[in-house]
């Protein structure tokens, strides 16, 4: 099996927060969706004719395409790869693009998973972050998405903003779960460098959460989310039984993967590949039939390396056994070496053959994982 991811990096307008690729030229979608076509049509034996179980359209912002755009993607995959009998298929989506008409038609050309970027109830938090949508639209936005058919919906939570309160997050969990929606992933909010976020906090206009509030926050979340019946089956993500992402899932165990678009990475087992981050310079491409992209083959250094980072961070955590056969019992001894001061602290245990992060192991993460690297 196999997954397709499709970047699209157009939003109508940037949240201060994002530091992924995107643009707000709304007018070259017709151009963005020809050309994401052409790159499958040059790249259409990347995969190795291996099954296709998800298709995932990420961003940027998704339901900013129209659904001819959409549409005509769709056809191309179903028409030209081999695709699994009910594949899982994502579109990532801002609650004010959500209407009743254009959640019938997404349903109807064949998406069955959205992933709301709901991020806040909280209008003055969502004004602060440059949201589009109020509070009022993103309650609306899930409803209306239940009402027209779809059974399998993420909602996005972010904590950690600046003067937000323990109480106000308890808040944002209440309400999100009286959505009743099947997964929930919630972020830490983040500085990354070169983002408005960061610059307002480097010029000390904001100030960002303290540790001590941020781990409260994740307390509270993982808490309230399984004690509602949500399996914490990954580090910032959440699922009622029989609804895991499974398109992440397969970024996190390995399963390669073609990413079409500007800035989109691929994944084949071997390297690692990712195309030119400029929506002008990706379409020019594409209309001259060559594809920009910069490669990197993976060592098993590298491969061994990834395979630790990703698997920590889901509930099942490393697979020793899978390990081995991958790559060979001496890194499985090495991995379990290192790993003796963790399991000692209970950060860290073997369940099941499996070494897993405990809820104390969470918290420092990067540190464990540093710690099991093959450097």
């Amino acid at each position: 099996m196999a997954g397709i991811y499709i970047h699209i990096p157009i939003c109508k307008s940037r949240c201060i927060y994002c530091d992924f690729y995107s643009t707000t030229a709304i007018d070259k979608q017709q151009d963005l969706a020809n050309a994401l076509i052409e790159e499958m049509e040059l790249r259409n034996d990347y995969l190795h004719g291996q099954t296709i179980s998800t298709i995932y359209f990420g961003g940027g912002t998704p339901s900013a395409m129209r659904i001819s755009c959409l549409s005509s993607i769709i056809k191309y995959i179903r028409n030209h790869f081999q695709i699994s009998r009910q594949p899982e298929v994502t579109l990532e989506a801002n609650p004010d693009d959500l209407e009743t008409i254009y959640l019938k038609n997404l349903h109807d050309i064949g998406i069955n998973r959205l992933s709301i970027g709901i991020q806040s109830f909280n209008d003055r938090i969502l004004t602060f972050i440059n949201r589009r949508h109020n509070a009022a639209q993103a309650i609306s936005a899930v409803k209306k998405a239940q009402e027209a058919g779809f059974e399998n919906i993420s909602i996005d939570l972010i904590y950690g903003f600046p003067e937000q309160t323990t109480e106000m997050w308890k808040q944002e969990l209440t309400t999100a779960l009286e959505l009743h929606v099947q997964h929930i992933s919630a972020y830490g909010l983040t500085y990354e460098e070169g983002t408005v976020l960061q610059q307002k906090a480097a010029a000390g206009t904001i100030k960002p959460a303290e540790d001590e509030q941020m781990n409260n926050m994740y307390d509270m979340l993982a808490d309230t989310l399984q004690t509602a019946g949500y399996e914490h089956y990954e580090v910032s993500n959440f699922a009622l039984p029989g609804f895991r992402s499974a398109h992440n899932s397969a970024y996190w165990n390995g399963t390669p993967y073609l990413g079409i678009g500007p800035a989109a990475h691929s994944f084949n087992g071997t390297s690692r590949q990712w195309n030119i981050n400029s929506l002008d310079g990706y379409i020019k491409a594409m209309q001259q039939h060559e594809i920009c992209f910069e490669r990197e083959m993976l060592s098993a250094e590298n491969r061994y390396n990834e395979y630790v980072m990703l698997s920590l961070r889901t509930a099942d955590g490393i697979d020793l056994h899978g390990l081995e056969m991958l790559f060979g019992k001496k890194r499985r001894d090495f991995c379990i070496r290192q790993a003796r001061n963790q399991i000692r602290s209970g950060c860290l245990a073997i369940r099941n053959g499996h070494l897993a992060a405990t809820h104390k192991g969470i918290k420092i993460l990067n540190l464990i994982t540093e710690e099991l690297l093959d450097a």
